[in-house]
């Protein structure tokens, strides 16, 4: 059931530790679900691991996540080489997109190398829900910032590009995140820049934020902009938590 408008969830959490399992599902990855609209099936969700190499072990945790949620999940590996044979109709019979984190470079050319940033440009328009965490909140947006290039946090900006905007993942876990979109929004590098504290997500309906969502209380997402006078400007956007 495709959504009525484009929609992305871009997060920086999703994934919590599981009584049974390594991992479970979190509120901000069942809200994926949720805003697909999904109803009396169990929903379809792929998961592209791309950022971090395709692990298979961390594909299995997933699976064992997913097997507890009621949700029909599927894996789309790149590494060696594409597990489906048309990758474009696999994503295109899902409800949701998810994409884990790692690094968002390396996504980047390896998605353009298998014409995935156009698959995903399409899945988009024609209702799945994209959504991920960290890597897979920046590939969305213009560019953010990352450690892809090493430990030093370095400005991406080669983005798919579906939502104008930057992206800051982490905000409030790690402390260089912050001071660095600052500077790179005062120097005009990366413009209106919104960002996500561990466990909260943003809801874009087409290319509007609507909404911030938690599924941790206390936290924050931010809207970085440029004043005219040169300054930098923070807006908190309040989440609602979805406990």
């Amino acid at each position: 059931m495709p959504a009525e408008q484009p929609t992305i969830l871009a997060t920086s959490g999703g994934l919590k530790p599981g009584a049974r399992t390594r991992l479970e599902f979190d509120l901000l990855l069942h809200h994926a679900v949720e805003l697909s609209g999904v109803s009396g099936r169990a929903p379809r969700v792929a998961h592209l691991g791309t950022a971090g190499g395709d692990q298979r072990a961390f594909n299995a945790e997933l699976d064992e996540a997913a097997r507890l949620a009621g949700v029909r999940f599927s894996h789309l590996n790149l590494f060696t080489m594409p597990n489906h044979p048309d990758p474009a109709a696999h994503l295109l019979e899902q409800d949701v997109v998810w994409v884990s984190g790692g690094s968002v470079v390396n996504l980047l050319a390896v998605w353009r190398a298998h014409g995935l940033d156009s698959i995903l440009r399409t899945a988009w328009q024609e209702g799945v829900i994209l959504a991920g965490v960290s890597a897979g909140s920046i590939c969305w947006f213009q560019g953010g910032t990352t450690d892809s290039f090493g430990p030093e946090l370095r400005a991406v900006g080669n983005g798919l590009a579906l939502l104008p905007y930057a992206n800051g993942v982490h905000y409030d876990s790690e402390a260089r995140r912050r001071p660095l979109v600052h500077r790179l929004v005062a120097d005009g590098t990366l413009g209106e820049t919104h960002c996500t504290d561990d466990g909260v997500g943003l809801v874009y309906r087409g290319t509007s934020l609507v909404e911030a969502v938690s599924e941790v209380r206390g936290k924050g997402a931010y809207r970085v902009t440029r004043g005219g006078d040169g300054d930098v400007v923070e807006e908190m956007v309040e989440p609602r938590y979805l406990g």
